[in-house]
C-alpha cells in the first residue's frame, strides 16, 4: 500500500540513473512525485501555461516511504549528488523527521499567490519550527496538494444480508465481525480509532487520562484477525476478513475494481493525512546559474495545483481531493459532492484530525500501549 509501506521499490536505481544522467539543474524543473497522485492531464495543462521555457521532468515513485528514503540518500551520500529534485512528494507523517534531519527547506509563501485558498487546518499542519514542532509563527515547510482519510472498508455482500453495514468505529466491536477484521500495523492509527470511539482526540497528550483505553484495545484485538500496513485489504477479496481499516487512497481504487467492496468514513470523525510538495535541501551549491528560473517554475507548479480547474482535475482523477475543496461545500465541482468516502460531509470533517507530532512523553505512552497490545496478541489465549 502506498501510504505507509516500509518496502523500498527497486525503482530507486532507475531514478538514480535518470537524475545522474542529467547534465545540470538548469535543464529542467525536476519533480519526484507519488505515482497516481498527479493526473497526466494535469501535467499537460501545466506545460501549456508555464511562463518560461523550461523542460519538465516529473518522475513517479510507488511509495511514500521510498520518497522519504530518497531525501535521506541525497543528504547522506559520500559525495554530494550532482543533481537532486526541485520538489518531492512527502506524506505529512514524515514532515517532522524531514525537518529535524535537515532534508528539506522552507517554502517562500510570498511566491505562492494561491496560499490563501488553503484552509487553516492544512496551513497549520505545515507551519513548523526548526525542530519540526507545530508553530503558529513557524515557517511553511510543505505545500499540501491533496488529502484523504482513514476509513472502514467492508464486504457488502457479507454484511448486507445481516441487515447492517458499518457507520462508525464502534461497529468494529460488533460480534458479527469477531475474528474478521484486518487493521494496519500502526500504533497511531489503531490507537487513534479507539480514541475516536471513546470521543477523545487522536493526539491525546496523556493516555493515562483514558481509563477505558486498555480494555477497548483488548476487545478490538479479539475482533482482529491480523495486522498489516501493506496487505490489509487483500483479505477482503478472498473473504478472509469482512472489514478492514485503511487509507482512502488505497480503498477507493479497490472499490472501483470490485463492487462487493464498500467503505465509510466513520461518523464520529477520523484521522486525516495530506500529501505535500516539499523542497529538498540541495547538497551542493556549485550549480547556481539559472536556479532562479527553476525556483520560479516550482512556485508556479505549486500555485497551479491550487487553482480551481487544476484542483478539480486532481480531485476527480486521483484517489484523493484537493485541500481547496475541504471546508467550502459551495466550491465543490460537479461529481465530487456525492463522493462521501473521497470527501466526507462537513459534520464528519469537523470532528476529524491530522495525526500531529507528539511530545516525547506522549509518544512513549503510545509506544508502550502498542507494545503491550502486540505482545498480548502474539502470546495468544
Amino acid at each position: 500500500m502506498k501510504r505507509r509501506s516500509l518496502l523500498i521499490s527497486s525503482g530507486t536505481l532507475a531514478l538514480t540513473a535518470l537524475l545522474a544522467g542529467c547534465s545540470n539543474r538548469r535543464e529542467a524543473l525536476r519533480v519526484l512525485f507519488l505515482a497516481d497522485s498527479v493526473p497526466p492531464q494535469l501535467l499537460k495543462a501545466f506545460r501549456n501555461v508555464l511562463t518560461q521555457s523550461i523542460p519538465l521532468n516529473f518522475v513517479p515513485r510507488p511509495q511514500l516511504a521510498g520518497l522519504f528514503e530518497q531525501l535521506e540518500n541525497w543528504q547522506t551520500a559520500e559525495s554530494p549528488p550532482r543533481n537532486t529534485a526541485d520538489l518531492v512528494t512527502l506524506g505529512d507523517a514524515w514532515l517532522t523527521e524531514a525537518i529535524q534531519q535537515n532534508l528539506i527547506q522552507p517554502l517562500d509563501v510570498a511566491a505562492l499567490s494561491n496560499w490563501e485558498r488553503i484552509p487553516k487546518p492544512w496551513q497549520d499542519l505545515v507551519k513548523r519550527d526548526r525542530q519540526g514542532a507545530l508553530s503558529v509563527d513557524g515557517q511553511v515547510w510543505g505545500a499540501p496538494y491533496r488529502w484523504g482519510s482513514v476509513a472502514i472498508a467492508f464486504r457488502k455482500d457479507k454484511l448486507e444480508p445481516l441487515g447492517w453495514q458499518p457507520q462508525d468505529w464502534a461497529d468494529l466491536w460488533r460480534p458479527e465481525l469477531n475474528g474478521l477484521i484486518s487493521l494496519p500495523d500502526s500504533a497511531r492509527t489503531v490507537l487513534g480509532l479507539v480514541l475516536k470511539k471513546l470521543g477523545r482526540s487522536v493526539n491525546e497528550a496523556d493516555l493515562t487520562t483514558v481509563p477505558q483505553l486498555t480494555e477497548e484495545l483488548a476487545a478490538l484485538d479479539r475482533q482482529t484477525k491480523f495486522y498489516s500496513s501493506t496487505a490489509y485489504l487483500q483479505p477482503l477479496l478472498i473473504e478472509d476478513t469482512w472489514a478492514a481499516v485503511g487509507w482512502t487512497t488505497d480503498i477507493l481504487p479497490l472499490m472501483q475494481g470490485d463492487p462487493r467492496i464498500g467503505a465509510v468514513v466513520p461518523a464520529s470523525g477520523t484521522m486525516l493525512f495530506s500529501d505535500l510538495w516539499v523542497r529538498p535541501v540541495q547538497p551542493t551549491a556549485t550549480d547556481t546559474d539559472g536556479v532562479s528560473g527553476a525556483e520560479a517554475a516550482l512556485a508556479q507548479w505549486i500555485d497551479f495545483c491550487w487553482q480551481p480547474e487544476a484542483a478539480t482535475r486532481l480531485s476527480l482523477q486521483t484517489a484523493a481531493v484537493s485541500p481547496i475543496f475541504a471546508l467550502d461545500p459551495t466550491a465543490l465541482p460537479a461529481g465530487l459532492g456525492n463522493r462521501t468516502v473521497l470527501l466526507p460531509p462537513d459534520a464528519v470533517l469537523q470532528k476529524s484530525e491530522f495525526l500531529l507530532p507528539l511530545s516525547p512523553t506522549s509518544a512513549a505512552q503510545f509506544r508502550q500501549a502498542w507494545s503491550a497490545l502486540r505482545l498480548s496478541a502474539s502470546a495468544g489465549p
